[in-house]
């Protein structure tokens, strides 16, 4: 059998074994089982959420059993007895000047309180100027401790839902700046059919675009009402550097992620070169082995990195694909020995949190944060013999149908940017993308 080679957002490897270890970022600046397809009296609803965000007692109450678990760390309370704006800021220059934490963290953290601050308040939700205090109150204090007592991640991190449940914590602190009013879900009844399928013990695998750090979030919140499984148990193949930065980490450690090296920045340091190839070796080893056991759900963006705008436009659109990436991760569904499926999906929540309007070298980006609406679509799974049934050989076969998953999520981008951003709503549907609200 030809060793498997995967580009996904990483440099190309080739599959072989090797023993599970730690994914270890360079230094610098820093099953679940099928208990329920349809969760429903203890289904936390979007519009729940939305209401749970709003109470400060609630989001301290998920941080208390991880500090007392913690408090052999000498953990520093500073931010979860934050009560007012000033607790907050005024803790920032105290740990800076106690040494746990570095001046460029602290800068970065102030600048994210008064960029979340703008944002959520710019909802208009009752309560606001609360949710800020209180989700930023908890989000500081993960950072903190990701700095004080940084966490490892494994080529294969699972979310980490205890004694701390970070999953929920992420929740908390996107949806307020999800606009449901004027957000939509596409064809809502394939991520049903997804969900059988997986049931059955087959394989999905989702090809989409890749618009923000909120991206994982997004998907889930606008799924929660109707299709949790998927929101909880999707598994997200991600560049290190929403592992390595420490205002992204708490983030990340609630996701279920498959770490990589991202193309774009393989080269940035040379000496680094190596030890990134044979770390994506053993990521890629550890997908493999989850698609043999099947029943898995896993998102790839084969763009190699986040959508950016049209530079003499400002419009938004899916980057392109990099055809072997997109080749690569259908041969590793096909190995895997069980039924597998490839469905093209699109996104489009840039303005909750837009990335740089170049990709950046050095970690530690400037986060922008914002208040939008945002969408979500998928389409029905394509099949590479259907679209390859006229090739003439390999390479143009793998082009091809690369082009039909990217063509598909263009097209469903191109709804969903009329449906928010042209505010035609609803009417915006065709006949290929049916949207809706199902947390409505």
């Amino acid at each position: 059998m030809t060793p498997l080679t995967l580009y996904s957002s990483a440099a190309t490897v080739t599959l072989t074994s090797s023993p599970r270890v730690p994914f270890h970022p360079p230094a610098s600046p820093a099953r679940r089982g099928f208990v329920s397809f349809r969760l429903t009296a203890k289904k936390l609803s979007v519009r729940a959420m939305s209401e749970l965000v709003q109470d400060k007692e609630s989001v301290v109450a998920a941080s208390t059993s991880f500090t007392e678990s913690s408090e052999e760390l000498n953990h520093s309370r500073t931010f979860l007895d934050a009560r007012t704006e000033q607790d907050l800021i005024c803790g920032i220059k105290k740990e800076k000047e106690a040494g746990r934490l570095p001046p460029n963290v602290a800068a970065g953290m102030e600048e994210l309180y008064w960029n979340y601050k703008n944002a959520v308040l710019s909802s208009g939700a009752p309560g606001a100027d609360k949710t800020v205090i209180s989700n930023m109150s908890v989000a500081f204090d993960r950072m903190l401790l990701g700095v004080e007592d940084p966490y490892t991640f494994n080529p294969y991190h699972k979310a980490v839902r205890q004694p701390f449940d970070y999953y929920h914590f992420v929740h908390m602190y996107i949806s307020p700046l999800i606009d449901f009013k004027n957000s939509y879900v596409g064809n809502v009844s394939i991520f049903s059919e997804l969900e059988d399928k997986l049931r059955q013990g087959h394989n999905v695998v989702l090809i989409s675009n890749h618009q923000s750090e909120a991206d994982p979030a997004v998907i889930s919140l606008l799924l929660e009402a109707h299709c949790p499984y998927i929101g909880e148990n999707i598994k997200c193949v991600a560049g290190d550097r929403v592992i390595t930065d420490p205002l992204c980490k708490p983030f990340s450690m609630g996701r279920n992620l498959i770490c990589v090296y991202s193309k774009k920045h393989m080269n940035d340091d040379p000496e680094l070169v190596d030890m990134k190839r044979k770390a994506n070796t053993r990521s890629l080893k550890e997908m493999a082995t989850l698609l043999r056991s099947g029943s898995q759900l896993i998102w790839i963006a084969p763009s190699g990195g986040r959508d950016r705008p049209d530079p003499s436009t400002g419009e938004w659109f899916p980057a392109p694909f990099d055809a072997s990436s997109v080749d690569n991760m259908r041969r590793l569904v096909e190995h895997s020995g069980a039924p597998g499926h490839i469905y093209p999906m699109s996104l489009l929540c840039y303005d909750i949190m837009p990335p740089p309007p170049k990709v950046e070298k050095e970690i530690g980006e400037k986060r922008l944060v914002g208040y939008h609406g945002t969408g979500l679509s998928i389409a029905p799974e394509i099949s590479f013999s259907d679209v390859t049934a006229d090739c003439s050989n390999p390479n143009e076969a793998k082009e091809a149908y690369s082009q039909a998953l990217y063509k598909s999520v263009d097209k469903q981008y191109k709804t969903l940017n009329s449906a928010i951003n042209h505010r035609r709503g609803i009417e915006a549907s065709t006949s290929t993308v049916s949207l809706s609200q199902p947390w409505n």
